[in-house]
């Protein structure tokens, strides 16, 4: 299963390079402007622009092509059936009727059908370029400052900020399970292949091992905090201090920008 060794989500890449030395605070507001731009376009101008952006992000950040291109491949059957619906369902010009019922492959559908599936490609790759350059502590670190003044409201943010780079930061050590589970359940003679139905009926096997092995990690990550005195909010101190630079204030301007460029498209 291609799947599990796809995925690269969650795991940290180190390098020496300008990405990596950027603020995380600076990166995490970069990839949320970006990634609310590409849901906001329909231009397929802002689309290869973006693009552009990637690719200049991706040698920056001296990270393999081919490491955050496998991030689509367990998407392609989603970004096919993106298409898909859009060409055969959205109104237009009808260059194709299906023999004998009212579907009709439209113009209009072909052409949104690929914007959509490049919106959704560039997603998954900015969500990883994140990742990738962004170590799970800083993501936490950046996540409870930028989010530092709803706690006027009464909003546990440094518990939450914990929570989501943890299972960001599990998402790797699960994808090694299940990878694992399915060699021992294959050794047992278990199939994942097959029709439909078998391969669903063979997902049982693996997901009931992989979702025991998910809570005993947790409790066990529980006690270890536990045993550790760990405790969360006011009055703890960080290990590093994040500093805005230059280079920072610079990648924030470029991609407020480009987000005003896709409002305005």
């Amino acid at each position: 299963m291609a799947f599990f060794n796809d995925i690269t989500l969650g795991q940290y890449y180190p390098a020496e390079s300008f990405l990596h030395r950027l603020d995380p605070r600076s990166k995490l507001a970069a990839a949320f402007c970006l990634m609310s731009g590409l849901l906001l376009t329909y231009s397929p101008f802002v689309l290869i622009g973006m693009a552009l952006v990637f690719l200049l992000a991706a040698q920056g950040g001296k990270l393999p092509f081919s490491l955050l291109l496998k991030n689509l491949r367990p998407f392609l059957w989603l970004f096919a059936l993106t298409w898909i619906i859009h060409l055969f369902w959205s109104a237009g010009t009808v260059l194709w009727n299906i023999p004998g019922t009212a579907v009709a492959l439209t113009r209009e559908g072909l052409w949104l059908g690929g914007i959509y599936v490049a919106r959704l490609a560039l997603l998954i790759l900015f969500a990883a370029l994140l990742t990738l350059c962004t170590s799970p502590l800083e993501l936490t670190d950046a996540l409870e400052r930028l989010t530092r003044p709803l706690k006027r409201f009464g909003v546990p943010t440094h518990e939450m900020s914990l929570m989501l780079t943890l299972a960001m930061r599990f998402i790797p050590t699960l994808l090694e399970e299940a990878q694992r589970i399915r060699n021992a359940q294959l050794s047992r003679g278990a199939r994942f292949n097959g029709s439909l139905r078998q391969r669903v009926r063979g997902l049982l096997p693996l997901l009931v091992p992989l979702f025991v092995s998910a809570f005993r990690r947790a409790d066990e990550l529980a006690l270890a905090m536990d045993a550790r005195c760990y405790a969360g909010g006011e009055g703890r101190t960080v290990y590093t201090r994040l500093h805005l630079g230059g280079a920072d204030y610079l990648v924030l301007a470029g991609s407020l920008l480009l987000l005003m460029l896709c409002i305005w498209f």
